[in-house]
């Protein structure tokens, strides 16, 4: 594992994971606006780390494992931390579509690595966009109050409406892409079970 700057971007995401818990559990006035400001530097890190990487071209095999892994820990947990602060299916609705797709993406990111098809299902402009609405919208909900007059949760919550449309438009583009790539490989080890 190299130690670089972005790879430390990475694990700081990790590390502020805890943070925002932490922030949501204290019984302080400051703690939303706080928990808003952790998952803030959370998605900065998130963009600095992968535009060093590049520009400095320090990309890396582990650093392209821990990256996604980070991001969508910490997503989960916000998005765990706002329902149970604001328990309403209208919330728990998109939340769960969003780490659904979260998880379901995962799992095709891996199978089409072993597949050594991993480029196929790559981040594309869609993706980026989700990932910008989902990190306006958790940010929005976590700081909960009003903003020079601006209902800052309301906009939260219809961003993470835009976020839960988003995250499905984006799964359904990398299914298609991965069904094209499976669907062009030749067929092997048929009339065997994978379990």
């Amino acid at each position: 594992m190299s130690w670089n700057l972005p790879n430390l971007l990475t694990w700081l995401r990790i590390v502020l994971i805890p943070v925002l818990g932490l922030m949501f559990l204290l019984p302080a006035p400051w703690a939303n606006p706080v928990a808003a400001a952790v998952f803030a530097l959370a998605a900065i890190t998130d963009w600095l780390d992968g535009y060093l990487a590049r520009r400095w071209n320090q990309a890396s095999v582990f650093g392209a494992f821990l990256d996604p892994v980070a991001d969508k820990l910490i997503v989960a947990v916000a998005l765990i931390v706002v329902i149970v602060e604001t328990p309403l299916a209208a919330v728990a609705v998109p939340a769960a579509v969003i780490i659904g797709r979260e998880i379901a993406v995962s799992a095709l990111r891996e199978w089409m690595a072993e597949l050594g098809q991993r480029a196929s299902v790559a981040v594309g402009m869609m993706g980026k966009i989700k990932t910008t609405a989902q990190m306006a919208a958790i940010i929005c909900l976590l700081y909960r109050q009003d903003l020079y007059g601006m209902p800052i949760w309301a906009i939260g919550l219809a961003l993470l409406y835009v976020a839960a449309v988003l995250t499905i438009y984006s799964m359904v583009l990398y299914l298609l892409a991965a069904w094209r790539v499976v669907g062009e490989m030749p067929a092997s080890g048929e009339g065997r079970v994978d379990r």
